[in-house]
């Protein structure tokens, strides 16, 4: 019987010690309200961790939908039925007079048609974005499933607002899935910027500027901010002042949110200050190299020392114009790599033997490859991210939006070369492969951010599942949010406070010229009588 008892009792304490240590794991309600597209791939990232938590997951989308699936083994989902979205309809042509306006112009006026377009973009996408929300707010049934719901959070991604205004409709905390707010950079909204050494989005300037470039960026920090007052604000005002209250002011409830969660580290992003509910997760989506396929082994193994080089131009782009894809093809082809490319346009008939063209191809597992030498990239920041994880130096051909920000980022360290649309032919293409290939400090700086990136003491998923939840255990985290948004901007930058000092100043001098004027007229006066009494 004692033999018995030695035998059973040290695993029954293990195990009790065992379901002791481990946190209890109480499963919340998120509510999420993404964004289409690239934004998406990340999100769908997140929502898998967290259903992977034990969290119950459920996703708005709507009719339109592109990218976001009705149904998923991850998450329930709510359909919201609207007659336009930013779907492949609506992207594709835009990215067309993109292309057509920077192949077909000197590069000022390419600059200033590409400024219009997107000025002339923005509003229809926010426009798609309100309807949204109109839909949302006019269907009580849907609204009162919402709140009958008894959800613990609402993720969202504050690119378009729908998710914002939903939130404090339901009096919900709110996280974001955030890089980009309306128009801008997200720590323009939230975070004290300095125009001296915090570059303006899509101004192509660094955090090292002359006097002429603090000129330009004072004047696109100008624009964007004339373009959210003007152009975007009314359009979801409108929607806060009829399903709202009047006293909410939409940019104000943008800087509400209990936690961001950024989508860049300061191995990507420029130095710069922040805020205490600020949480960096860039690169949260990485993760080490899988096997490859067997068929793309066979590919990839058959360049033997001169080793492959991987294209792949994002989740919008399915195809260029045929002038571009020739000119990339007859580069490629002189290389004595092989190369992937992603593309699903027409096959250019310069295209060499070295080079293979797929639909899709596992980009994260190509890039942690030990052959892959080189990624040609539009620029987006998944992408970038992911170059920077494997040390892959980068070829950047930017598009549109933030891409060449992202790619100056890289540039700027050493580890990229970034060649425009306007500059592109066979020759230059070619030139700008050969020096990323060929002169070592490409790849040197890329592994060395690649090491930076990943010497940190929690992993970026981890800390973003962390926080989440650390929301919904508190019900919030009105503890590390500022209240300087409910400020007037003459208070938030002192001028009030400014103007009042010199006011007393100048109230000071006049106070004491008038006593020395007193003074002297006394002491005049008095010099006066005395003359007088000296002449009597």
């Amino acid at each position: 019987m004692p033999h018995f008892k030695q035998s059973i009792l040290p695993p029954l304490l293990l195990v009790t010690v065992l379901f002791l240590s481990v946190p209890a794991c109480h499963g919340g309600k998120i509510l999420v309200v993404p964004v289409e597209g690239s934004h998406w791939v990340n999100m769908d990232i997140l929502i898998r961790a967290l259903h992977s938590q034990g969290h119950s997951i459920t996703v708005l989308r709507t009719t339109k939908s592109w990218y976001i699936k009705e149904e998923s083994p991850y998450f329930n989902s709510i359909t919201v039925t609207v007659s336009k979205g930013f779907d492949e309809e609506f992207i594709k042509p835009i990215l067309q007079k993109l292309f057509d306006i920077e192949r077909g112009k000197s590069s000022v006026m390419a600059f200033i048609s590409l400024q219009r377009e997107v000025l002339d973009f923005m509003p229809k996408a926010v426009e798609h974005v309100c309807e949204i929300a109109e839909a949302m707010f006019e269907d009580q049934a849907f609204m009162r499933r919402l709140n009958e719901s008894q959800f613990d959070l609402i993720l969202t991604d504050p690119a378009f607002g729908a998710g914002i205004m939903l939130a404090y409709h339901l009096h919900l905390p709110v996280v974001y899935n955030v890089r980009w707010v309306v128009t801008m950079e997200g720590h323009l909204t939230l975070a004290p910027s300095p125009f001296s050494y915090i570059p303006a989005t899509r101004s192509g300037l660094t955090d090292t500027m002359t006097f002429s470039q603090r000129v330009k960026n004072m004047i696109f920090h100008l624009l964007s901010n004339l373009q959210n007052q003007l152009q975007l604000k009314p359009l979801y005002q409108a929607v806060c002042d009829k399903y709202l209250s009047p006293k909410i002011d939409f940019f104000d409830l943008l800087q509400t949110a209990d936690l961001w969660l950024m989508r860049v580290d300061f191995v990507f992003e420029f130095p710069r200050p922040t805020m205490p509910n600020v949480v960096y997760m860039g690169g949260f989506q990485c993760k080490p190299a899988k096997p490859l396929p067997q068929d793309l082994e066979d590919f990839v193994q058959s360049s033997g020392e001169h080793g492959v080089i991987i294209m792949s131009l994002g989740t919008f782009v399915s195809e260029l114009p045929r002038d571009v894809t020739e000119e990339i093809a007859g580069a490629f082809a002189e290389l004595p790599q092989k190369v992937i490319w992603r593309y699903t346009g027409d096959r250019p008939s310069g295209l060499g033997n070295n080079t293979l063209m797929v639909d899709w191809m596992p980009q994260n597992d190509l890039l942690g490859h030990p052959k892959t030498k080189l990624f040609v990239a539009h620029g987006g920041t998944n992408g970038v991210h992911e170059a920077i994880y494997h040390g892959v130096p980068v070829v950047g051909l930017p598009l549109f939006f933030d891409q060449y920000d992202n790619l100056l980022r890289l540039q700027k360290r050493g580890g990229a070369q970034i060649i425009t649309l306007s500059m592109l032919n066979k020759d230059s293409f070619l030139q700008a492969l050969q020096e990323v290939l060929h002169v070592p400090s490409y790849r040197e700086n890329m592994q060395r951010l690649s090491r930076l990136h990943r010497d940190q003491p929690m992993e970026p998923l981890d800390r973003a599942l962390f926080w989440i939840e650390f929301v919904m255990r508190h019900k919030g985290a009105a503890h590390l949010r500022t209240e300087s948004y409910k400020m007037p901007w003459y208070s938030y930058h002192s001028l009030d406070v400014m103007m009042f000092l010199l006011a007393v100043f100048f109230l000071m001098l006049f106070l004491m010229f008038f006593l020395i004027r007193c003074s002297l007229y006394l002491c005049g006066k008095s010099k006066r009588k005395k003359d007088k009494k000296k002449l009597i």
